[in-house]
């Protein structure tokens, strides 16, 4: 069976990079991602683009024939779109590329331009993940979407506005130990709690920034480095949140693990790391749940344990997660693979992780659950 390799990997600066075009961003993350590998730009075979909403925020389609202008490539190029899932689904179309002897060098690249539109534009543009007719129409935002998750979280289960704000409070500290994080300060419980309410329970510091930023990967069948994609899982649930069963319960994330574990034949227990989905901070109490490392309604206890943090039992977010290190939606999912290769590789700086890992889990949704991809990388 053919194996997939992670050759190299790059990450942009994320935040509100004002003098920087949407171009430019991608082409930087896309030639430096291939001068870190062990290929030429020439050996690309396919080239995968994720992005959300480029034609919204820049009025740009075609994006792949766009970037493989820029970057000199005629090999096929797609455009891949799952919301804020876009770049792991990228990563995904690549495996099952490589996996299927189609190519043999697939670069993944994720990119977004979000900052040159007005707060209200920008709104208006990750609407569209969610159910237009049934939820945007009516002026349902993604705050007050996961706000009402957060809500019957709260009500059901007891978990509290502290253990929500130790999620920011993590992922910033992490965030500081990222040069390209958006955000790059610690905060406080109290600050969170002090932070103005953008949809109650969920406060401004509960929230993931709107952010400008690029990453990709190169991964190729040959073995040319010591980290592989062993699987990746991928399921679906309702667009609306009104047509689920259960709010507190996001189906796609436990379908799209049970998938992603058969696959590697793995277990909860031999997770070492993960990049977890946190647009809100509640996003990442639902993921530790619903991904089986806790049962449900714990996952705000979890939090609170410390076990989440560098030094705890399975790290989470070393990169600042979404929340400090920045949410350009369609480059996410593979900053959070540049993460756990370079977590697994011990080359993450000052947020590298000191202990032997072998096994790294990145967690990305798209909208209010309606997607989600699990991948798992391994250290060989």
């Amino acid at each position: 069976m053919k194996q997939v390799y992670v050759n190299g990997g790059y990450t942009t600066k994320f935040g509100e990079l004002w003098k920087r075009d949407f171009r430019d961003l991608g082409v930087e993350a896309a030639v430096n991602a291939v001068q870190n590998s062990k290929i030429n730009l020439q050996d690309i075979d396919v080239l995968y683009v994720a992005n959300m909403a480029a034609s919204h925020y820049t009025g740009q389609d075609h994006l792949g024939a766009l970037f493989a202008t820029e970057l000199g490539l005629d090999c096929p190029a797609f455009h891949i779109e799952a919301a804020c899932a876009s770049g792991s689904a990228a990563i995904r179309a690549g495996f099952l590329d490589l996996l299927s002897g189609s190519s043999e060098n697939a670069l993944i690249l994720g990119v977004e331009k979000m900052t040159d539109v007005n707060t209200k534009n920008a709104t208006e543009g990750l609407s569209g993940a969610s159910d237009e007719e049934w939820e945007a129409f009516y002026g349902v935002t993604f705050p007050s979407l996961y706000a009402m998750i957060a809500r019957e979280h709260m009500n059901r289960y007891g978990t509290s506005h502290e253990q929500l704000a130790m999620c920011s409070v993590k992922n910033h500290k992490h965030g500081t130990l990222n040069p390209d994080a958006h955000f790059q300060k610690e905060i406080t419980v109290e600050q969170v709690l002090r932070s103005p309410v953008v949809a109650d329970p969920l406060k401004l510091f509960d929230s993931s920034p709107i952010s400008d930023g690029a990453a990709a990967i190169v991964m190729s069948s040959k073995k040319k480095s010591e980290i592989r994609l062993i699987a990746s899982g991928h399921a679906q649930d309702s667009l609306a949140l009104h047509d689920r069963k259960d709010i507190t319960i996001l189906e796609a994330t436990i379908k799209a693990k049970e998938r992603a574990f058969k696959q590697s034949k793995l277990k909860n227990k031999d997770i070492d790391i993960m990049e977890v989905h946190d647009c809100f901070s509640i996003a990442e109490i639902l993921a530790y749940e619903d991904l089986g490392f806790v049962e449900k309604g714990k996952g705000g206890q979890f939090v609170e344990s410390g076990d989440t943090q560098m030094d705890g039992s399975i790290p989470t977010n070393l990169s600042g997660g979404l929340k400090a290190a920045g949410h350009p939606v369609g480059a996410t999912g593979v900053k959070q693979a540049v993460e756990i290769v370079k977590q697994l590789t011990g080359k993450a700086g000052k947020r590298q992780v000191q202990k032997d890992m072998k096994y790294g889990l990145t967690h990305n949704i798209g909208g209010s659950g309606a997607t989600c991809i699990v991948n798992i990388f391994e250290k060989i």
